[in-house]
């Protein structure tokens, strides 16, 4: 069987193990801190690389950032990596085929094809973690948009400028869905700058009321996002994954998005595909990709 040098790649930290084209991880997952210049990220990408290359058949990128739709680079901003990193030149890296693709289509991908949202014709993932990620699948395609960026969840929540968001904008759905959102809607209504996201998850678990005020505003505001993605997409199903999808209400969300849409009713799941499903979509987009054009 045909096997897959996976890279998962992060603002804080890399992951890499060898993946076989059905999408099983085979080596033990390794585990790097994200350093914090072009070049040493480049390096540590070779060393990997020059380790593992003779094993595989090909490389497979999971990474942040919006990729372009030939699978060989980024476009556009990262976020919390070395600025220079768009200009990643992934097809030099190895004499292997080198495949890139955005972390969250790569884990909606997964889903798609392993997980939660296996079997449906439109799926819509949300990674609700620091930030906000997103992936589209519609009919067997990854909807990719002209240039690559299509399912970034920067859409406006509101119009009157609250709260800034990380790309430079106002009021995005990330600005208030992410761990990051949780943390600042706390913020604004206890007017305190140093409660924490831990705060919140562990007054909701001790029944602190204004705690779990603060917890449901975020959870509405999550909510409130779905039902925009739901009139837009009718999906079969949205699937919700990343470090803050486990604290969410699921049943609730779902009741609550069918209750206000205009289209025909979804369902919300949690993923299943676990904490390298990035890596494991990669590989399974990798081979697709190399089959489709050899």
């Amino acid at each position: 069987m045909k096997k897959a040098l996976a890279i998962d790649v992060g603002g804080t930290k890399i992951y890499s193990a060898i993946i076989n084209e059905s999408g099983e991880i085979l080596t033990e997952v390794k585990k790097y801190p994200t350093p914090k210049t072009f070049n040493e990220i480049k390096n540590k990408f070779l060393e990997i690389i020059k380790e593992n290359e003779s094993e595989v058949d090909l490389i497979a990128f999971s990474t942040c950032g919006a990729v372009n739709n030939q699978n060989t680079g980024i476009v556009g901003s990262t976020g919390n990596i070395a600025k220079e990193y768009p200009t990643m030149p992934f097809p030099e890296l190895s004499n292997k085929f080198v495949f890139v693709e955005n972390d969250a289509n790569c884990a909606a991908w997964a889903e798609y094809k392993l997980g939660a949202s296996k079997g449906s014709s439109v799926s819509v993932m949300v990674t609700l973690g620091t930030g906000v990620g997103g992936g589209i699948i519609i009919n067997d395609q990854l909807l990719k948009g002209q240039n690559g960026a299509a399912g970034e969840m920067h859409f406006k929540m509101y119009s009157d400028k609250r709260r800034r968001c990380t790309c430079g904008s106002w009021d995005c759905f990330e600005a208030y869905a992410s761990g990051s959102g949780l943390k600042k809607t706390a913020e604004e209504i206890l007017n305190n700058p140093t409660v924490t996201t831990y705060d919140v998850i562990k007054g909701v678990n001790n029944q602190d009321s204004l705690m779990i005020s603060i917890f449901n505003k975020w959870q509405d505001d999550i909510t409130n996002g779905l039902i925009g993605l739901s009139n837009l997409f009718d999906p079969d199903c949205i699937v919700l994954s990343g470090s803050m999808a486990e604290f969410v209400d699921t049943n609730k969300i779902e009741t609550k998005v069918n209750q206000e849409i205009c289209t025909t009713p979804t369902k919300i799941y949690k993923a299943t595909t676990g904490n390298y499903s990035g890596m494991i979509g990669a590989t399974l987009l990798a081979f697709r990709k190399k089959e489709q054009h050899g």
